[in-house]
This record gives C-alpha cells, sequence and structure tokens, in this order.
C-alpha cells in the first residue's frame, strides 16, 4: 500500500494562495499549464480529513509513475492508496475513461503515423532522455491513426522479461490494427543489441498469427532513433 510521509500536512487544498490552487490557475492559464497532479487533484476535488488533496494526487503520479501507468490501475489497485476510497477511485477511473472516449469519437485529430520518422518524433521527447529503458507502444488504426501510446515495461530489458502477451494485450484492448514497438536505449546510442532482434523476431511472428501487424521496432537514443525494419533486422526482407 502506498503511504504518505509519517507527518503528513494538516492543511488543506483552500490553505494555499489563491493564485496556487489547481481550479484558480486552470481558469487563468487553462489546462495544458497544469501539472499531472495538478489534474488529478481537481477530479478528485478535496481529500479525507487531514489530507491535503493536492499531496494525494502526487502520491499517485509518484506510484504510477506516468498516466499510462495510472489508467490501467484497477477499481481495487486505486483503493490501496492512503485517502482513496470507492468514490475517489471511480472519479479517477471514470475522467481516464472519458479521456479514452474523446479519443475515439475525435479520429480525424489524432495524429497519424505514416513513417518510421514520424513515429519516433511522437516519442523522442518522452524517452530521447530517460535515464531507464522504457518499452512502449504506439496503438494504430486500420488508416494508422494513433489510437494509444501505452507504457507497457520500465527497467532493464532483456528478451526474458517481455511478455508478448503483455504486448499484444494491449493491442486486443484498443482493437487495434497494427502496432509499432519502440523502446529507448538510455545509453544514448540506439545501435540494436542481439536481444533487440531476438525480442522484434518473437512479437512479428506473435502478430502474424494474431493477426495484427507489426509496423516496426524503433531504438531511440539521445535525439538518434533506428528502424529495425529499415535495417531488416527481425524483419524479413
Amino acid at each position: 500500500m502506498a503511504e504518505f510521509p509519517d507527518e503528513k500536512p494538516t492543511y488543506t487544498i483552500h490553505d494555499l494562495p489563491e493564485g496556487t490552487r489547481p481550479r484558480e490557475r486552470l481558469a487563468r492559464l487553462g489546462p495544458g499549464a497544469l501539472s499531472d497532479a495538478e489534474l488529478i487533484a481537481i477530479i478528485l476535488r478535496s481529500g479525507a480529513q487531514g489530507i491535503n488533496v493536492l499531496d494525494m494526487a502526487i502520491a499517485l503520479t509518484r506510484h504510477y509513475r506516468t498516466l499510462g501507468v495510472l489508467a490501467r490501475a484497477s477499481f481495487t489497485d486505486l483503493q490501496q492508496h492512503h485517502g482513496i476510497g470507492a468514490a475517489k477511485a471511480a472519479q479517477i477511473l471514470a475522467a481516464v475513461e472519458l479521456g479514452r472516449r474523446v479519443m475515439r469519437a475525435m479520429p480525424e485529430d489524432r495524429p497519424r503515423v505514416d513513417s518510421p520518422e514520424t513515429a519516433a518524433r511522437l516519442l523522442m521527447s518522452e524517452l530521447a532522455y530517460a535515464e531507464q529503458e522504457h518499452v512502449k507502444l504506439v496503438l494504430v488504426d486500420t488508416r494508422n491513426r494513433v489510437i494509444a501510446t501505452p507504457t507497457i515495461y520500465k527497467g532493464t530489458l532483456n528478451t526474458t522479461s517481455i511478455r508478448i502477451a503483455e504486448i499484444f494485450r494491449e493491442a486486443l484492448r484498443h482493437n487495434a490494427a497494427a502496432i509499432i514497438l519502440a523502446h529507448n536505449h538510455p545509453s544514448g546510442d540506439p545501435t540494436p543489441s542481439p536481444e533487440d532482434v531476438i525480442l522484434t523476431q518473437r512479437i512479428v511472428e506473435a502478430g502474424k498469427l494474431l493477426n495484427i501487424d507489426v509496423l516496426d521496432h524503433l531504438i531511440l537514443g539521445h535525439n538518434r532513433w533506428i528502424s529495425m525494419k529499415d535495417r531488416h533486422l527481425g524483419f524479413k526482407a
């Protein structure tokens, strides 16, 4: 269970200076100016007695690391966190589902991935200088429009730690027609390793069995990237 430090603040969000409260900042600057934690704090509205809702939101973002991981949390998972009961867990899940439905309802506004370079640009800002290895998917529909870009793994990458089922579970859950796999090399050098080639081969083969196209496997470094498909690594020429 995620816990707050022993010394918990006893003030509430209303004790913050008015100009720094998330709702007031949103009204003044727009939602894009708010951090993930501030947006979650607005969704939660208020904390339990003696708990600052912003601290609660910060604890959630620290635990789940990314919004993609938070979006996959279950109703029960969320309630394991201090201050999150059934009502607040429901608020978070409702907000996540609304976001998904908005994306599905406005396909014309979704970016279209028409080349490895387009996909690399989509992910570069997040992965180029990440200190740990991340494995992400770019899920696309039949017109190569992006459905979602979930993070499915974070940590030291090797061919035994990646579960192929987890990769395609996300694709099936989003009804994706095709996927692009991507991961970063924290060293900054995107040169593929033998393990990268083996992983690519396994994923391409699994995609064929499930009738889900694997369009590419991108490796990102420090503002550099490599397309495994362009190099015929793990993909048949």
